[in-house]
Parts: C-alpha cells; structure tokens; sequence
C-alpha cells in the first residue's frame, strides 16, 4: 500500500507537471519534449494535505488542512490558483474561518476541490457517513457547492478503490464511483459516460460532454481516462487527456493519482518521474504521508 500512495501522489504531480503548459489551448494539442513541466497548485495542495493528515497521525482534521494551505500560501508556495481557491487561501491568512472562507455559488462549481481530495482515499472511507461529512467539509474550505463536493467524493472514491484492490483495472471503474455519489451533474456525467464504446477516443468524449475547470466535465473526463490504465499505460492516457485541451493540468492530475494508486510507484515510467520537478520534495511528503497511515497495515 506505501507503493501505491507514492504512486497516487506521484502520479498526480507527473500529470499535473505535463500539462501545466497546456492548459486553455485548443484541442488537439501535441505534446513536444521541449514543453516545460512545472508544478501547480494542483500538486501543492496535494502536498499541504498530505502535511496536514500526516501531522495529526493519519487523521483528516479541516481546521488543520486549512491551517496548512494557509501557511502554503503565506510562505508563496502554492501557484496558478483558480479565483475560488485564492479566495479562500487570502482570507484564511486574513484570519478567516476555515468554514466560512470558501467560495459559494454557481462559480464555485470548480474542481478545484477534487484536484486535492486524492489524499483523503487513504484516511476515510467514503461509505462511512462521518467520513463523508469530513470529505464535504475539507472541500468546503475553498468550495460550496455540491457539484464540487460530489467532484471530490468521486475522486476519493476512485482513488481508493485502486488503491485497496476493489477496482483491478478491467472492471468498470466509472459505474462503481456512480454507485457511490449523490444525485448532480457529475454523478449524471459519469452514468453518461459508461454507455459510451470503450474504443471511442477521450479527444472524442471531450468534443461531446465538454472537459473545462467546471467539476462535472472535468472529473468524469479524467476519471475516464484512468480508467484506461490498463489498455492503454499510464503515458499515453495523460497525453490523450491533455489532447482534449481544456483544465489540461487537473484533468492529467488527477488521471495520474487514480491510475498511480492502482499501479504503484514502481511502475510509474521513471523517464517521467525524473523529469518532475520538486521531485525529492514530492516523494518526501508522500513517505511520511505513507508512514502515518495504518491503512495499510
């Protein structure tokens, strides 16, 4: 199970860092070996919740992942923030109430909640109803909105059923996080997406059900993605997703952290691992991440 969180935080940076350049760009975009790979908010809040969990002995506290974005972006460490997440991390440092900061209404629809729930996979259970009250309540912190939350939740979801076994990599992965979301937009996206033919390209899926920042494009989209893992590898799902143009850097993210935790570290391609940058810092976070679980014991 250490093999597989590294691999889900890892992954995640890999794909955030290989689309960071593309994101907005029409589609399809082609990936060149001159493109620059750079981490996003994307992977550092990511890492601020691997922190904070790990500083409270593998348990998910809101105050105390809010407390830790807040120290992230007092220090500038966390870059290219969508408004929703500036928001709440400008007034959290202003002394704002974690619960209270978070963006609400249509605009906080974003995925900036499920770009960093990944971690939550291996500290709650989403079939438990307090775990998934603390899910909601960590998305909140930047997020109002129940697509956002529904977003997240089906990352959690995702994650964790890679990484305990439950999705293998050739059963359906997408009706298995319908199964578990409430009734919104991405849960109707998702159910959308198990009617289509496993062959149709995900340049194709993006034409026809959208792939932008708005949570119920962008996480179905990635989610579909990973779901490939096993037909396709892990390299060519992430530039297949950043083909499809749109929110380029989540939607590879989190592919990568779905498809990492069902693949592990080991089998990450280790030409894309040495190109990640902060890599020692990443893998660090993630170990003591690792370390601080009795998940997997």
């Amino acid at each position: 199970m250490r093999d597989r969180i590294l691999g889900c935080i890892l992954g995640g940076a890999i794909g955030d860092a290989l689309g960071f350049s593309h994101e907005g760009k029409r589609p399809p975009i082609v990936i060149s070996e001159s493109d620059e790979w750079r981490l996003s908010d994307d992977t550092q809040m990511t890492l601020a919740t691997c922190e904070a969990i790990t500083s409270r002995g593998g348990s998910a506290d809101p105050a105390v992942i809010a407390e830790r974005f807040a120290q992230w972006h007092r220090a500038s460490r966390v870059t290219g923030m969508g408004a929703s997440t500036f928001k709440a991390l400008s007034e959290l440092v202003a002394g704002g109430h974690w619960a209270l900061v978070g963006r609400r209404g249509e605009r906080a629809a974003g995925n900036g909640a499920a770009m960093r729930a990944a971690a939550l996979a291996f500290c709650l259970d989403p079939n438990d109803e307090a775990s998934r009250r603390t899910i909601r309540d960590v998305c909140r912190i930047t997020h109002h909105h129940e697509e956002a939350y529904a977003g997240a939740l089906a990352v959690v979801v995702a994650v964790r059923a890679a990484a305990t076994g439950l999705w293998d990599g050739t059963s359906d992965l997408l009706r298995l996080v319908v199964e578990a979301l409430p009734d919104t937009q991405t849960r109707d996206r998702l159910a959308a997406l198990t009617e289509i033919e496993e062959e149709t390209p995900l340049l194709e899926i993006a034409r026809r059900f959208g792939c932008s920042g708005y949570v119920a494009e962008s996480v179905p989209l990635a989610l579909c993605g990973a779901s490939r893992v096993r037909s396709l590898d892990f390299k060519t799902i992430l530039i297949e997703l950043i083909a499809c143009g749109g929110d380029t850097d989540t939607n590879a993210s989190i592919a990568g952290q779905v498809a990492g935790a069902l693949i592990g570290r080991r089998r990450l391609p280790e030409g894309m691992i040495a190109r990640t940058p902060d890599r020692r810092l990443v893998e660090a976070i993630a170990s003591a991440f690792a370390e601080s679980m009795n998940f997997y014991e």
